[in-house]
């Protein structure tokens, strides 16, 4: 059964504009990343303008795919995203794959990854002794419960919640970006020193390439919740070209005042992941480091809410097409929002804080999401040969050669993933293979609930 709205059960329906959902998009792609991988990179490259350029290309890669999703979600404007587009496309099988790699690594690892690293921040900016790191969870558990609560209120009250967030956070960035960019100029030394300690090897651009990549991963979280956003058909491609295409700048601008700020030799010095901090430091001073900290407390808070907001619709899409428990189905009568799949993703996002056990699924998350990334790219190809392509009001520039070569940059990023990490490759490979026996497990329950419900054929003697 086609997933429809979530509104339309009920009236009069609550959608968001175009504003509120480019703002979820925006703190989506937005977290930590950003703010620490150029060190990263700083150590194994050691040339300031190939980051520069690689930043650039990651760019290219996202404009490019958020073109192609924004057909998708133009063609199939409907709760659930990536799982509706697979479906149509390839059945449901590979979208119920697709479904259970969003719940378990997708969202449900990520929300509990970015809680964790919020209290990190958080502790820094307020120092208080945690030896036994139960204060550090209780304040991530506080940031999912909090978001939890106040999306399940309804769209306007998630809505409002996402708004304040994105704009606190970018008008943060923005004061980071114009602060640094007038520190810096006028100096006397070069904007970008090189370090003359090594020269980059493949290998090591590469991977730098790939990290990049996945840091502007989450151009297609519009499409998720299509069902809340007024007009869909018509705005999608908009806001996730022009919200992937904003983040991209600030992402620029944001590493032209790293490697401004401090020399490849400097950010390469150990501790390299704070890189926003030791900018910051060195253009104001120690202290300011606790200002970058805010910051990304700010970015990492709305990413969680936007990816709260976002996962359960997958999950709701799933259970009313009866491939996972139809309880998960089910809207409240009167927020309009699918209040119980969001508390499903939150309570295993709980259960992934407390154990840990979240690393390991983030160590090879990496590979599984270019893997169906690269699936759900191709679907365009299907749609296209089985939909009238003028019945759709935006269609992605340079088909077919630009989905051709997001799908080839994909795989390439998996198969770099799975020389260089082996072992996590296959980790990843089994958590997407463990989805097969709920798929037949459920493909069955739904079958023998049919089966119950038909009416019983008379007999000879009936």
């Amino acid at each position: 059964m086609p997933s429809t709205s979530l509104q339309s059960q009920h009236s009069p329906p609550l959608r968001i504009g175009w504003f509120t959902a480019a703002c979820v998009l925006v703190s989506n792609i937005i977290g930590g990343g950003i703010f620490t991988t150029t060190g990263i990179m700083a150590r194994d490259l050691g040339d300031p303008l190939l980051i520069l350029y690689l930043w650039f290309m990651g760019a290219l890669f996202a404009v490019g795919g958020a073109m192609i999703y924004g057909e998708l979600g133009s063609r199939l404007p409907h709760a659930g995203g990536d799982y509706v587009y697979l479906r149509e496309a390839y059945g449901p099988f590979v979208a119920f794959l697709s479904g259970w790699t969003s719940f378990t690594i997708g969202f449900g690892a990520a929300v509990a990854a970015s809680a964790i690293s919020f209290s990190s921040y958080a502790m820094r900016v307020v120092l208080i002794p945690d030896e036994s790191g139960w204060i550090a969870k209780g304040l991530s558990l506080t940031l999912l419960w909090s978001t939890t609560l106040i999306h399940c209120r309804g769209i306007g009250a998630g809505g409002r919640l996402q708004l304040m967030l994105t704009t606190m956070k970018i008008v943060a960035i923005g004061g980071l970006i114009l602060g640094g960019l007038a520190a810096v100029i006028g100096r006397e030394q070069p904007l970008f020193i090189a370090s003359t300690a090594q020269e980059p090897t493949l290998g090591a651009t590469g991977i730098a390439l790939v990290i990049v990549t996945y840091c502007y991963l989450g151009w297609n979280v519009a499409g998720y919740i299509a069902s809340d956003i007024a007009n869909p058909r018509k705005t999608l491609p908009g806001i996730m070209i022009g919200g992937t295409a904003f983040v991209a700048a600030i992402y620029l601008l944001l590493n032209i005042v790293y490697l401004s700020a401090l020399s490849i030799t400097e950010l390469a010095q150990e501790p390299i992941v704070p890189v926003a901090e030791k900018a910051a430091e060195a253009l104001w001073g120690a202290r300011s480091g606790q200002l970058v900290a805010v910051i990304l407390c700010l970015s990492i808070a709305g990413a969680v809410s936007a990816m709260t907001w976002a996962g359960p619709r997958v999950y709701w899409a799933m259970a009313r097409d009866g491939m996972i428990s139809p309880w998960l189905a089910s809207v409240h009568p009167r927020t309009n929002v699918p209040a119980r799949a969001i508390i499903f993703q939150s309570f295993w996002a709980s259960l992934l804080i407390l154990s840990g056990t979240f690393e390991q699924l983030l160590v090879y998350s990496g590979l599984v999401l270019s893997l169906f990334l690269a699936l759900t790219l191709s679907t365009i190809f299907r749609l296209r040969r089985t939909s009238d392509v003028h019945s759709h009001p935006y269609r992605a520039p340079l088909y077919p050669f630009l989905p051709a070569a997001l799908i080839i940059g994909a795989i390439a990023l998996v198969i770099s993933s799975v020389l260089e990490r082996p072992i996590e490759s296959l980790y990843g490979a089994a958590t997407v293979l463990s989805g097969i026996p709920l798929y037949f497990y459920w493909t069955r329950s739904r079958t023998e609930s049919l089966s119950k419900d038909l009416p019983t054929k008379p007999t000879l003697f009936g």
